[in-house]
């Protein structure tokens, strides 16, 4: 594709506003700086004084930056042509601004200010995938009756995976899995039998007698790397989680076992791991979303966090002369992988931008809905009363995990939603392995995300029976 025709016909820049900087952030700010078709003049944090420091730091001269409490302040400070920097979105809401990137991770948050957005008639570029997973194509729902876009971002796995997944069944191509790797590597130094991971290294030289497969089955050696490496690290996370949920529900992919089979691999192993059982693969059926670990030696390029799909091989030819070339295809299983080994965050962020507002397009596609839920589930027995908090750079729940469950309307003997249990307090205990019921959380209802999941699960109600009636 040659982007510079794809987005000829977007005359002027796309002027947005970012609530939200963090690291994403920071990307996007820094990038936005330096494109011809994007301005990024607005920023919003937990105060104004943050938003400005966080413009400053991506480059932008401090001079420019104005510190806003009123939306007075930042109207004046919008006509003067400078950067506003604020502590809340209704103080720039009414700036004319195009579109709002909501990156809080917020899920209560994220939810307001996008119907915030949505009410004010701004596009929004939805990068809180915590609120996504729960109300994300009720949001998108809304938006389109107004006439306005809701998007994932590219440079996020979701987004790129969604590209992926649909580029493949448009070539006609059989997907067997897609999915991601997990955002750290373990990398091994082969030498002292250490394993690195996300800063915290561990003594593993039991690895190094599972490091390749050899001529045994890549399942049993890839059981045997998790054992080894699950001693000392986490093997599952709900992000990865999460993210698979909003590629599930863009495309009707689905989890071939609810926590997913996340095995440890190396990048040649993955078309013969991700194929069918009955291939010597991982995978019962067709169509399933996973999350590998990948591990490597530190001198080995990373996966960097990138996405992949695993298809079948129907033409001997093509692939054999494929294989020839360095890609990924399988010893036996007449599978092959194609990767994108890469997620640049807030750089890339800006062509879904682009698309949203100048194009009206929306990385979910034409048929984003609920078809998958991101269920909590118990990990040790959790008494009445536990609060269950939210925290940590991944927003994980201490005690709980996720899995992904197909979807369901709110109710109370039904497994509840991850991040709508976020920060709620358990009103009966949950035993190990149990999911946490809707009917087991105290939830106000004057929670945002709650009456808009509410509204979710009815909009979507009615879409079924109107899709019922039009196939009698």
């Amino acid at each position: 594709m040659n982007f510079h025709a794809y987005y000829a016909s977007i005359k002027k820049p796309v002027e947005t506003c970012l609530v939200g900087s963090g690291s994403f952030g920071q990307s996007f700010l820094g990038q936005a700086r330096r494109m011809r078709l994007v301005n990024a003049r607005i920023a919003i944090d937990m105060t104004s004084e943050g938003a400005a420091r966080a413009m400053a730091s991506a480059g932008i001269d401090p001079r420019e930056i104005v510190a806003c409490e009123t939306a007075m302040e930042a109207k004046a400070a919008w006509d003067a042509g400078r950067y506003v920097a604020a502590g809340k979105l209704d103080t720039v809401i009414g700036l004319p601004f195009d579109l709002l990137i909501e990156a809080t991770g917020g899920p209560e948050a994220a939810t307001r200010h996008t119907l915030a957005a949505i009410e004010a008639g701004k596009h929004v570029a939805l990068v809180s995938k915590e609120a996504d997973s729960v109300v994300g194509p009720g949001l998108a729902h809304l938006a389109r009756e107004k006439g306005l876009v809701i998007t994932p971002v590219d440079g996020d796995q979701p987004s790129l995976l969604v590209a992926l997944v649909t580029w493949a069944e448009v070539l006609g191509l059989e997907i067997i899995a897609a999915g991601k790797s997990s955002e750290y590597d373990f990398v091994l130094d082969a030498r002292t039998g250490d394993v690195t991971c996300n800063g915290v290294t561990k003594s593993l030289p039991e690895l190094r007698d599972h490091w390749l497969a050899g001529e045994r089955s890549p399942v049993s050696v890839a059981a045997e790397r998790a054992r080894i490496l699950g001693s000392a690290f986490p093997l599952r996370a709900v992000p990865d989680l999460c993210e698979m949920t909003l590629v599930a529900n863009a495309t009707g992919l689905s989890a071939d076992t609810a926590a997913f089979h996340s095995p440890p691999a190396r990048i040649p192993e993955l078309a013969d791991l991700f194929a069918q059982q009955r291939q010597g693969g991982l995978i019962a059926g067709t169509n399933k979303v996973d999350v590998f670990h990948h591990i490597r030696l530190a001198e080995e390029a990373s996966f960097a966090g990138g996405v992949f799909i695993v298809v079948r091989c129907e033409d001997d030819t093509t692939w054999d002369v494929l294989a020839g070339k360095g890609h990924v295809v399988s010893k036996a299983a007449g599978t092959a992988m194609i990767y994108l080994p890469r997620h640049l965050l807030g750089v890339e962020a800006a062509t879904s931008v682009l698309d949203a507002v100048g194009l009206g397009r929306s990385g979910y596609g034409e048929d984003y809905r609920p078809r998958q839920d991101l269920v909590a589930v118990a990990q040790r027995d959790l008494p009445a009363g536990t609060v269950l908090h939210m925290g940590g750079h991944h927003h994980n729940i201490d005690g709980v995990g996720a899995e992904m469950r197909p979807a369901a309307a709110l109710a109370a003997d039904r497994p509840a939603p991850f991040y709508l249990v976020a920060d709620r307090k358990l009103v009966r205990p949950v035993k190990a392995g149990e999911a946490i019921r809707f009917g087991d959380v105290e939830i106000d209802e004057s929670s945002i995300l709650l009456q808009t999941r509410r509204k979710q699960d009815a909009i979507f109600a009615e879409n079924q029976v109107e899709r019922a009636a039009a196939t009698r």
